[in-house]
């Protein structure tokens, strides 16, 4: 049994080593290195409705064995599974939905793990339980309504599910690298009709003039990232009214994830028009935010889903994740593939509207995914 479970105000108070220890290098998404870069440049933090509220726990000999990362949340804002509906039926029937605890990668709609352990313990999965227990007790504890895990693994959803926590399904839209030697592979793999409307798409973009760069390590430089944080509030401020992510948050990406970090970056007539921030994983390229001032068509689908494609192959990577949402992914060889997250709701009455709600959301969501692959795939039959 643990000595100790507690939460932090502050990643530093975990450290690097023990945290990655438990995090590991697969996902860069909850390395200490991405999420202290999120505290350090301030893009998370009580101001902006992120408070950090990490769970630790320790064994008996003061060692970390177990991590949530986690958040005191003071609004529904950059999380990508949407409980807007939920806050404001408690609130109208009279409870308080905020402030909220939210397991998470903050502004980003990233599958990974969020019940985090060391990797030499003997026993994972009881690490796991125990995580779990201590993140059962912490809303009633704070005095808090709900608390929500959101895209986590699967497994840990169904571990969670046993624990009397709901468990919601979502889509999104992943490519898969079939051993695909290049892009050509790729484009063979699909039926007559999309091969040629992507070989078109790609075209028409050089045509235009494009040209592009996927800048990593030492090839990124100031500039650039002046450049695409002028393109990320742009966009920002235009879709969602709030760019969360500082300046000084990719300064310190750059420093602290620089090879595992690759801008695409657009150029015509040598200025840099567009860019989409990408992030490798052991085996998946991650799709982070993208920024253009330039409304070229087709610009947005070669910088973010093309090129992601060319890198995926070039480094021998199996998926490649491009965010949330967004069907006009399956016609340039994306797939739908079953997302999770797990939502403790301390109220009865919420509680079960939910939970009904949930199952027939799972149900139409596992619908539109059978759905897309057997009536709307952009490979050949013998393909799938």
């Amino acid at each position: 049994m643990p000595a100790e479970i507690k939460t932090v105000t502050d990643i530093h108070e975990i450290g690097q080593a023990q945290w990655d220890k438990c995090a590991g290098s697969d996902n860069p998404f909850v390395s200490f290195a991405f999420l202290s870069a999120m505290e350090d440049s301030a893009s998370t933090c009580a101001e902006n409705g992120w408070q950090p509220f990490h769970l630790v726990l320790k064994n008996e000999d003061g060692l970390v064995i177990g991590i949530v990362p986690l958040y005191v949340k003071a609004h529904s804002y950059g999380e990508y599974v949407f409980d807007w509906a939920w806050a404001e039926a408690y609130e109208r029937a009279g409870g308080q939905y905020y402030p909220k605890l939210q397991s998470a990668v903050p502004f980003s709609p990233v599958t990974g793990p969020r019940l985090l352990v060391a990797n030499d313990h003997p026993d994972p999965s009881s690490v796991r339980r125990m995580l779990i227990e201590g993140l059962s007790i912490l809303p009633e504890k704070l005095g808090m309504a709900t608390l929500h895990v959101t895209f986590c693994s699967g497994d840990e959803s169904k571990q969670m599910r046993d624990a009397g926590f709901l468990t919601r399904t979502g889509l999104q839209y992943h490519w898969h690298n079939r051993d695909y030697q290049t892009f050509d592979d790729f484009l063979g793999a699909l039926n007559s009709r999309k091969r040629k409307n992507l070989r078109k798409e790609r075209k028409q973009v050089l045509e235009a003039g494009y040209t592009f760069k996927a800048l990593r390590g030492d090839d990124l430089k100031p500039e650039h990232w002046d450049r695409f944080y002028h393109f990320y509030r742009d966009t920002s401020d235009r879709k969602w009214g709030q760019a969360y992510l500082t300046r000084q948050f990719f300064e310190l990406l750059h420093e602290r994830l620089r090879d595992r970090t690759v801008l695409v970056a657009a150029f015509h007539d040598d200025e840099m028009v567009a860019g989409a921030l990408n992030l490798i994983g052991s085996e998946t390229l991650y799709g982070r935010n993208w920024g253009t001032m330039d409304r070229t068509p087709l610009l947005h689908f070669e910088t973010c889903y093309y090129q992601a494609i060319d890198i995926a192959i070039e480094h021998g990577l199996k998926t490649v994740e491009a965010g949330a949402q967004g069907e006009h992914k399956i016609q340039r060889g994306y797939e739908p593939v079953i997302t999770h997250s797990a939502h403790l709701i301390a109220d009865p009455g919420l509680r079960r509207a939910v939970a009904q709600f949930l199952a027939q959301e799972k149900d139409h969501i596992a619908q539109d995914q059978e759905f897309i692959k057997s009536e709307h795939s952009p490979y050949r039959q013998d393909q799938g």
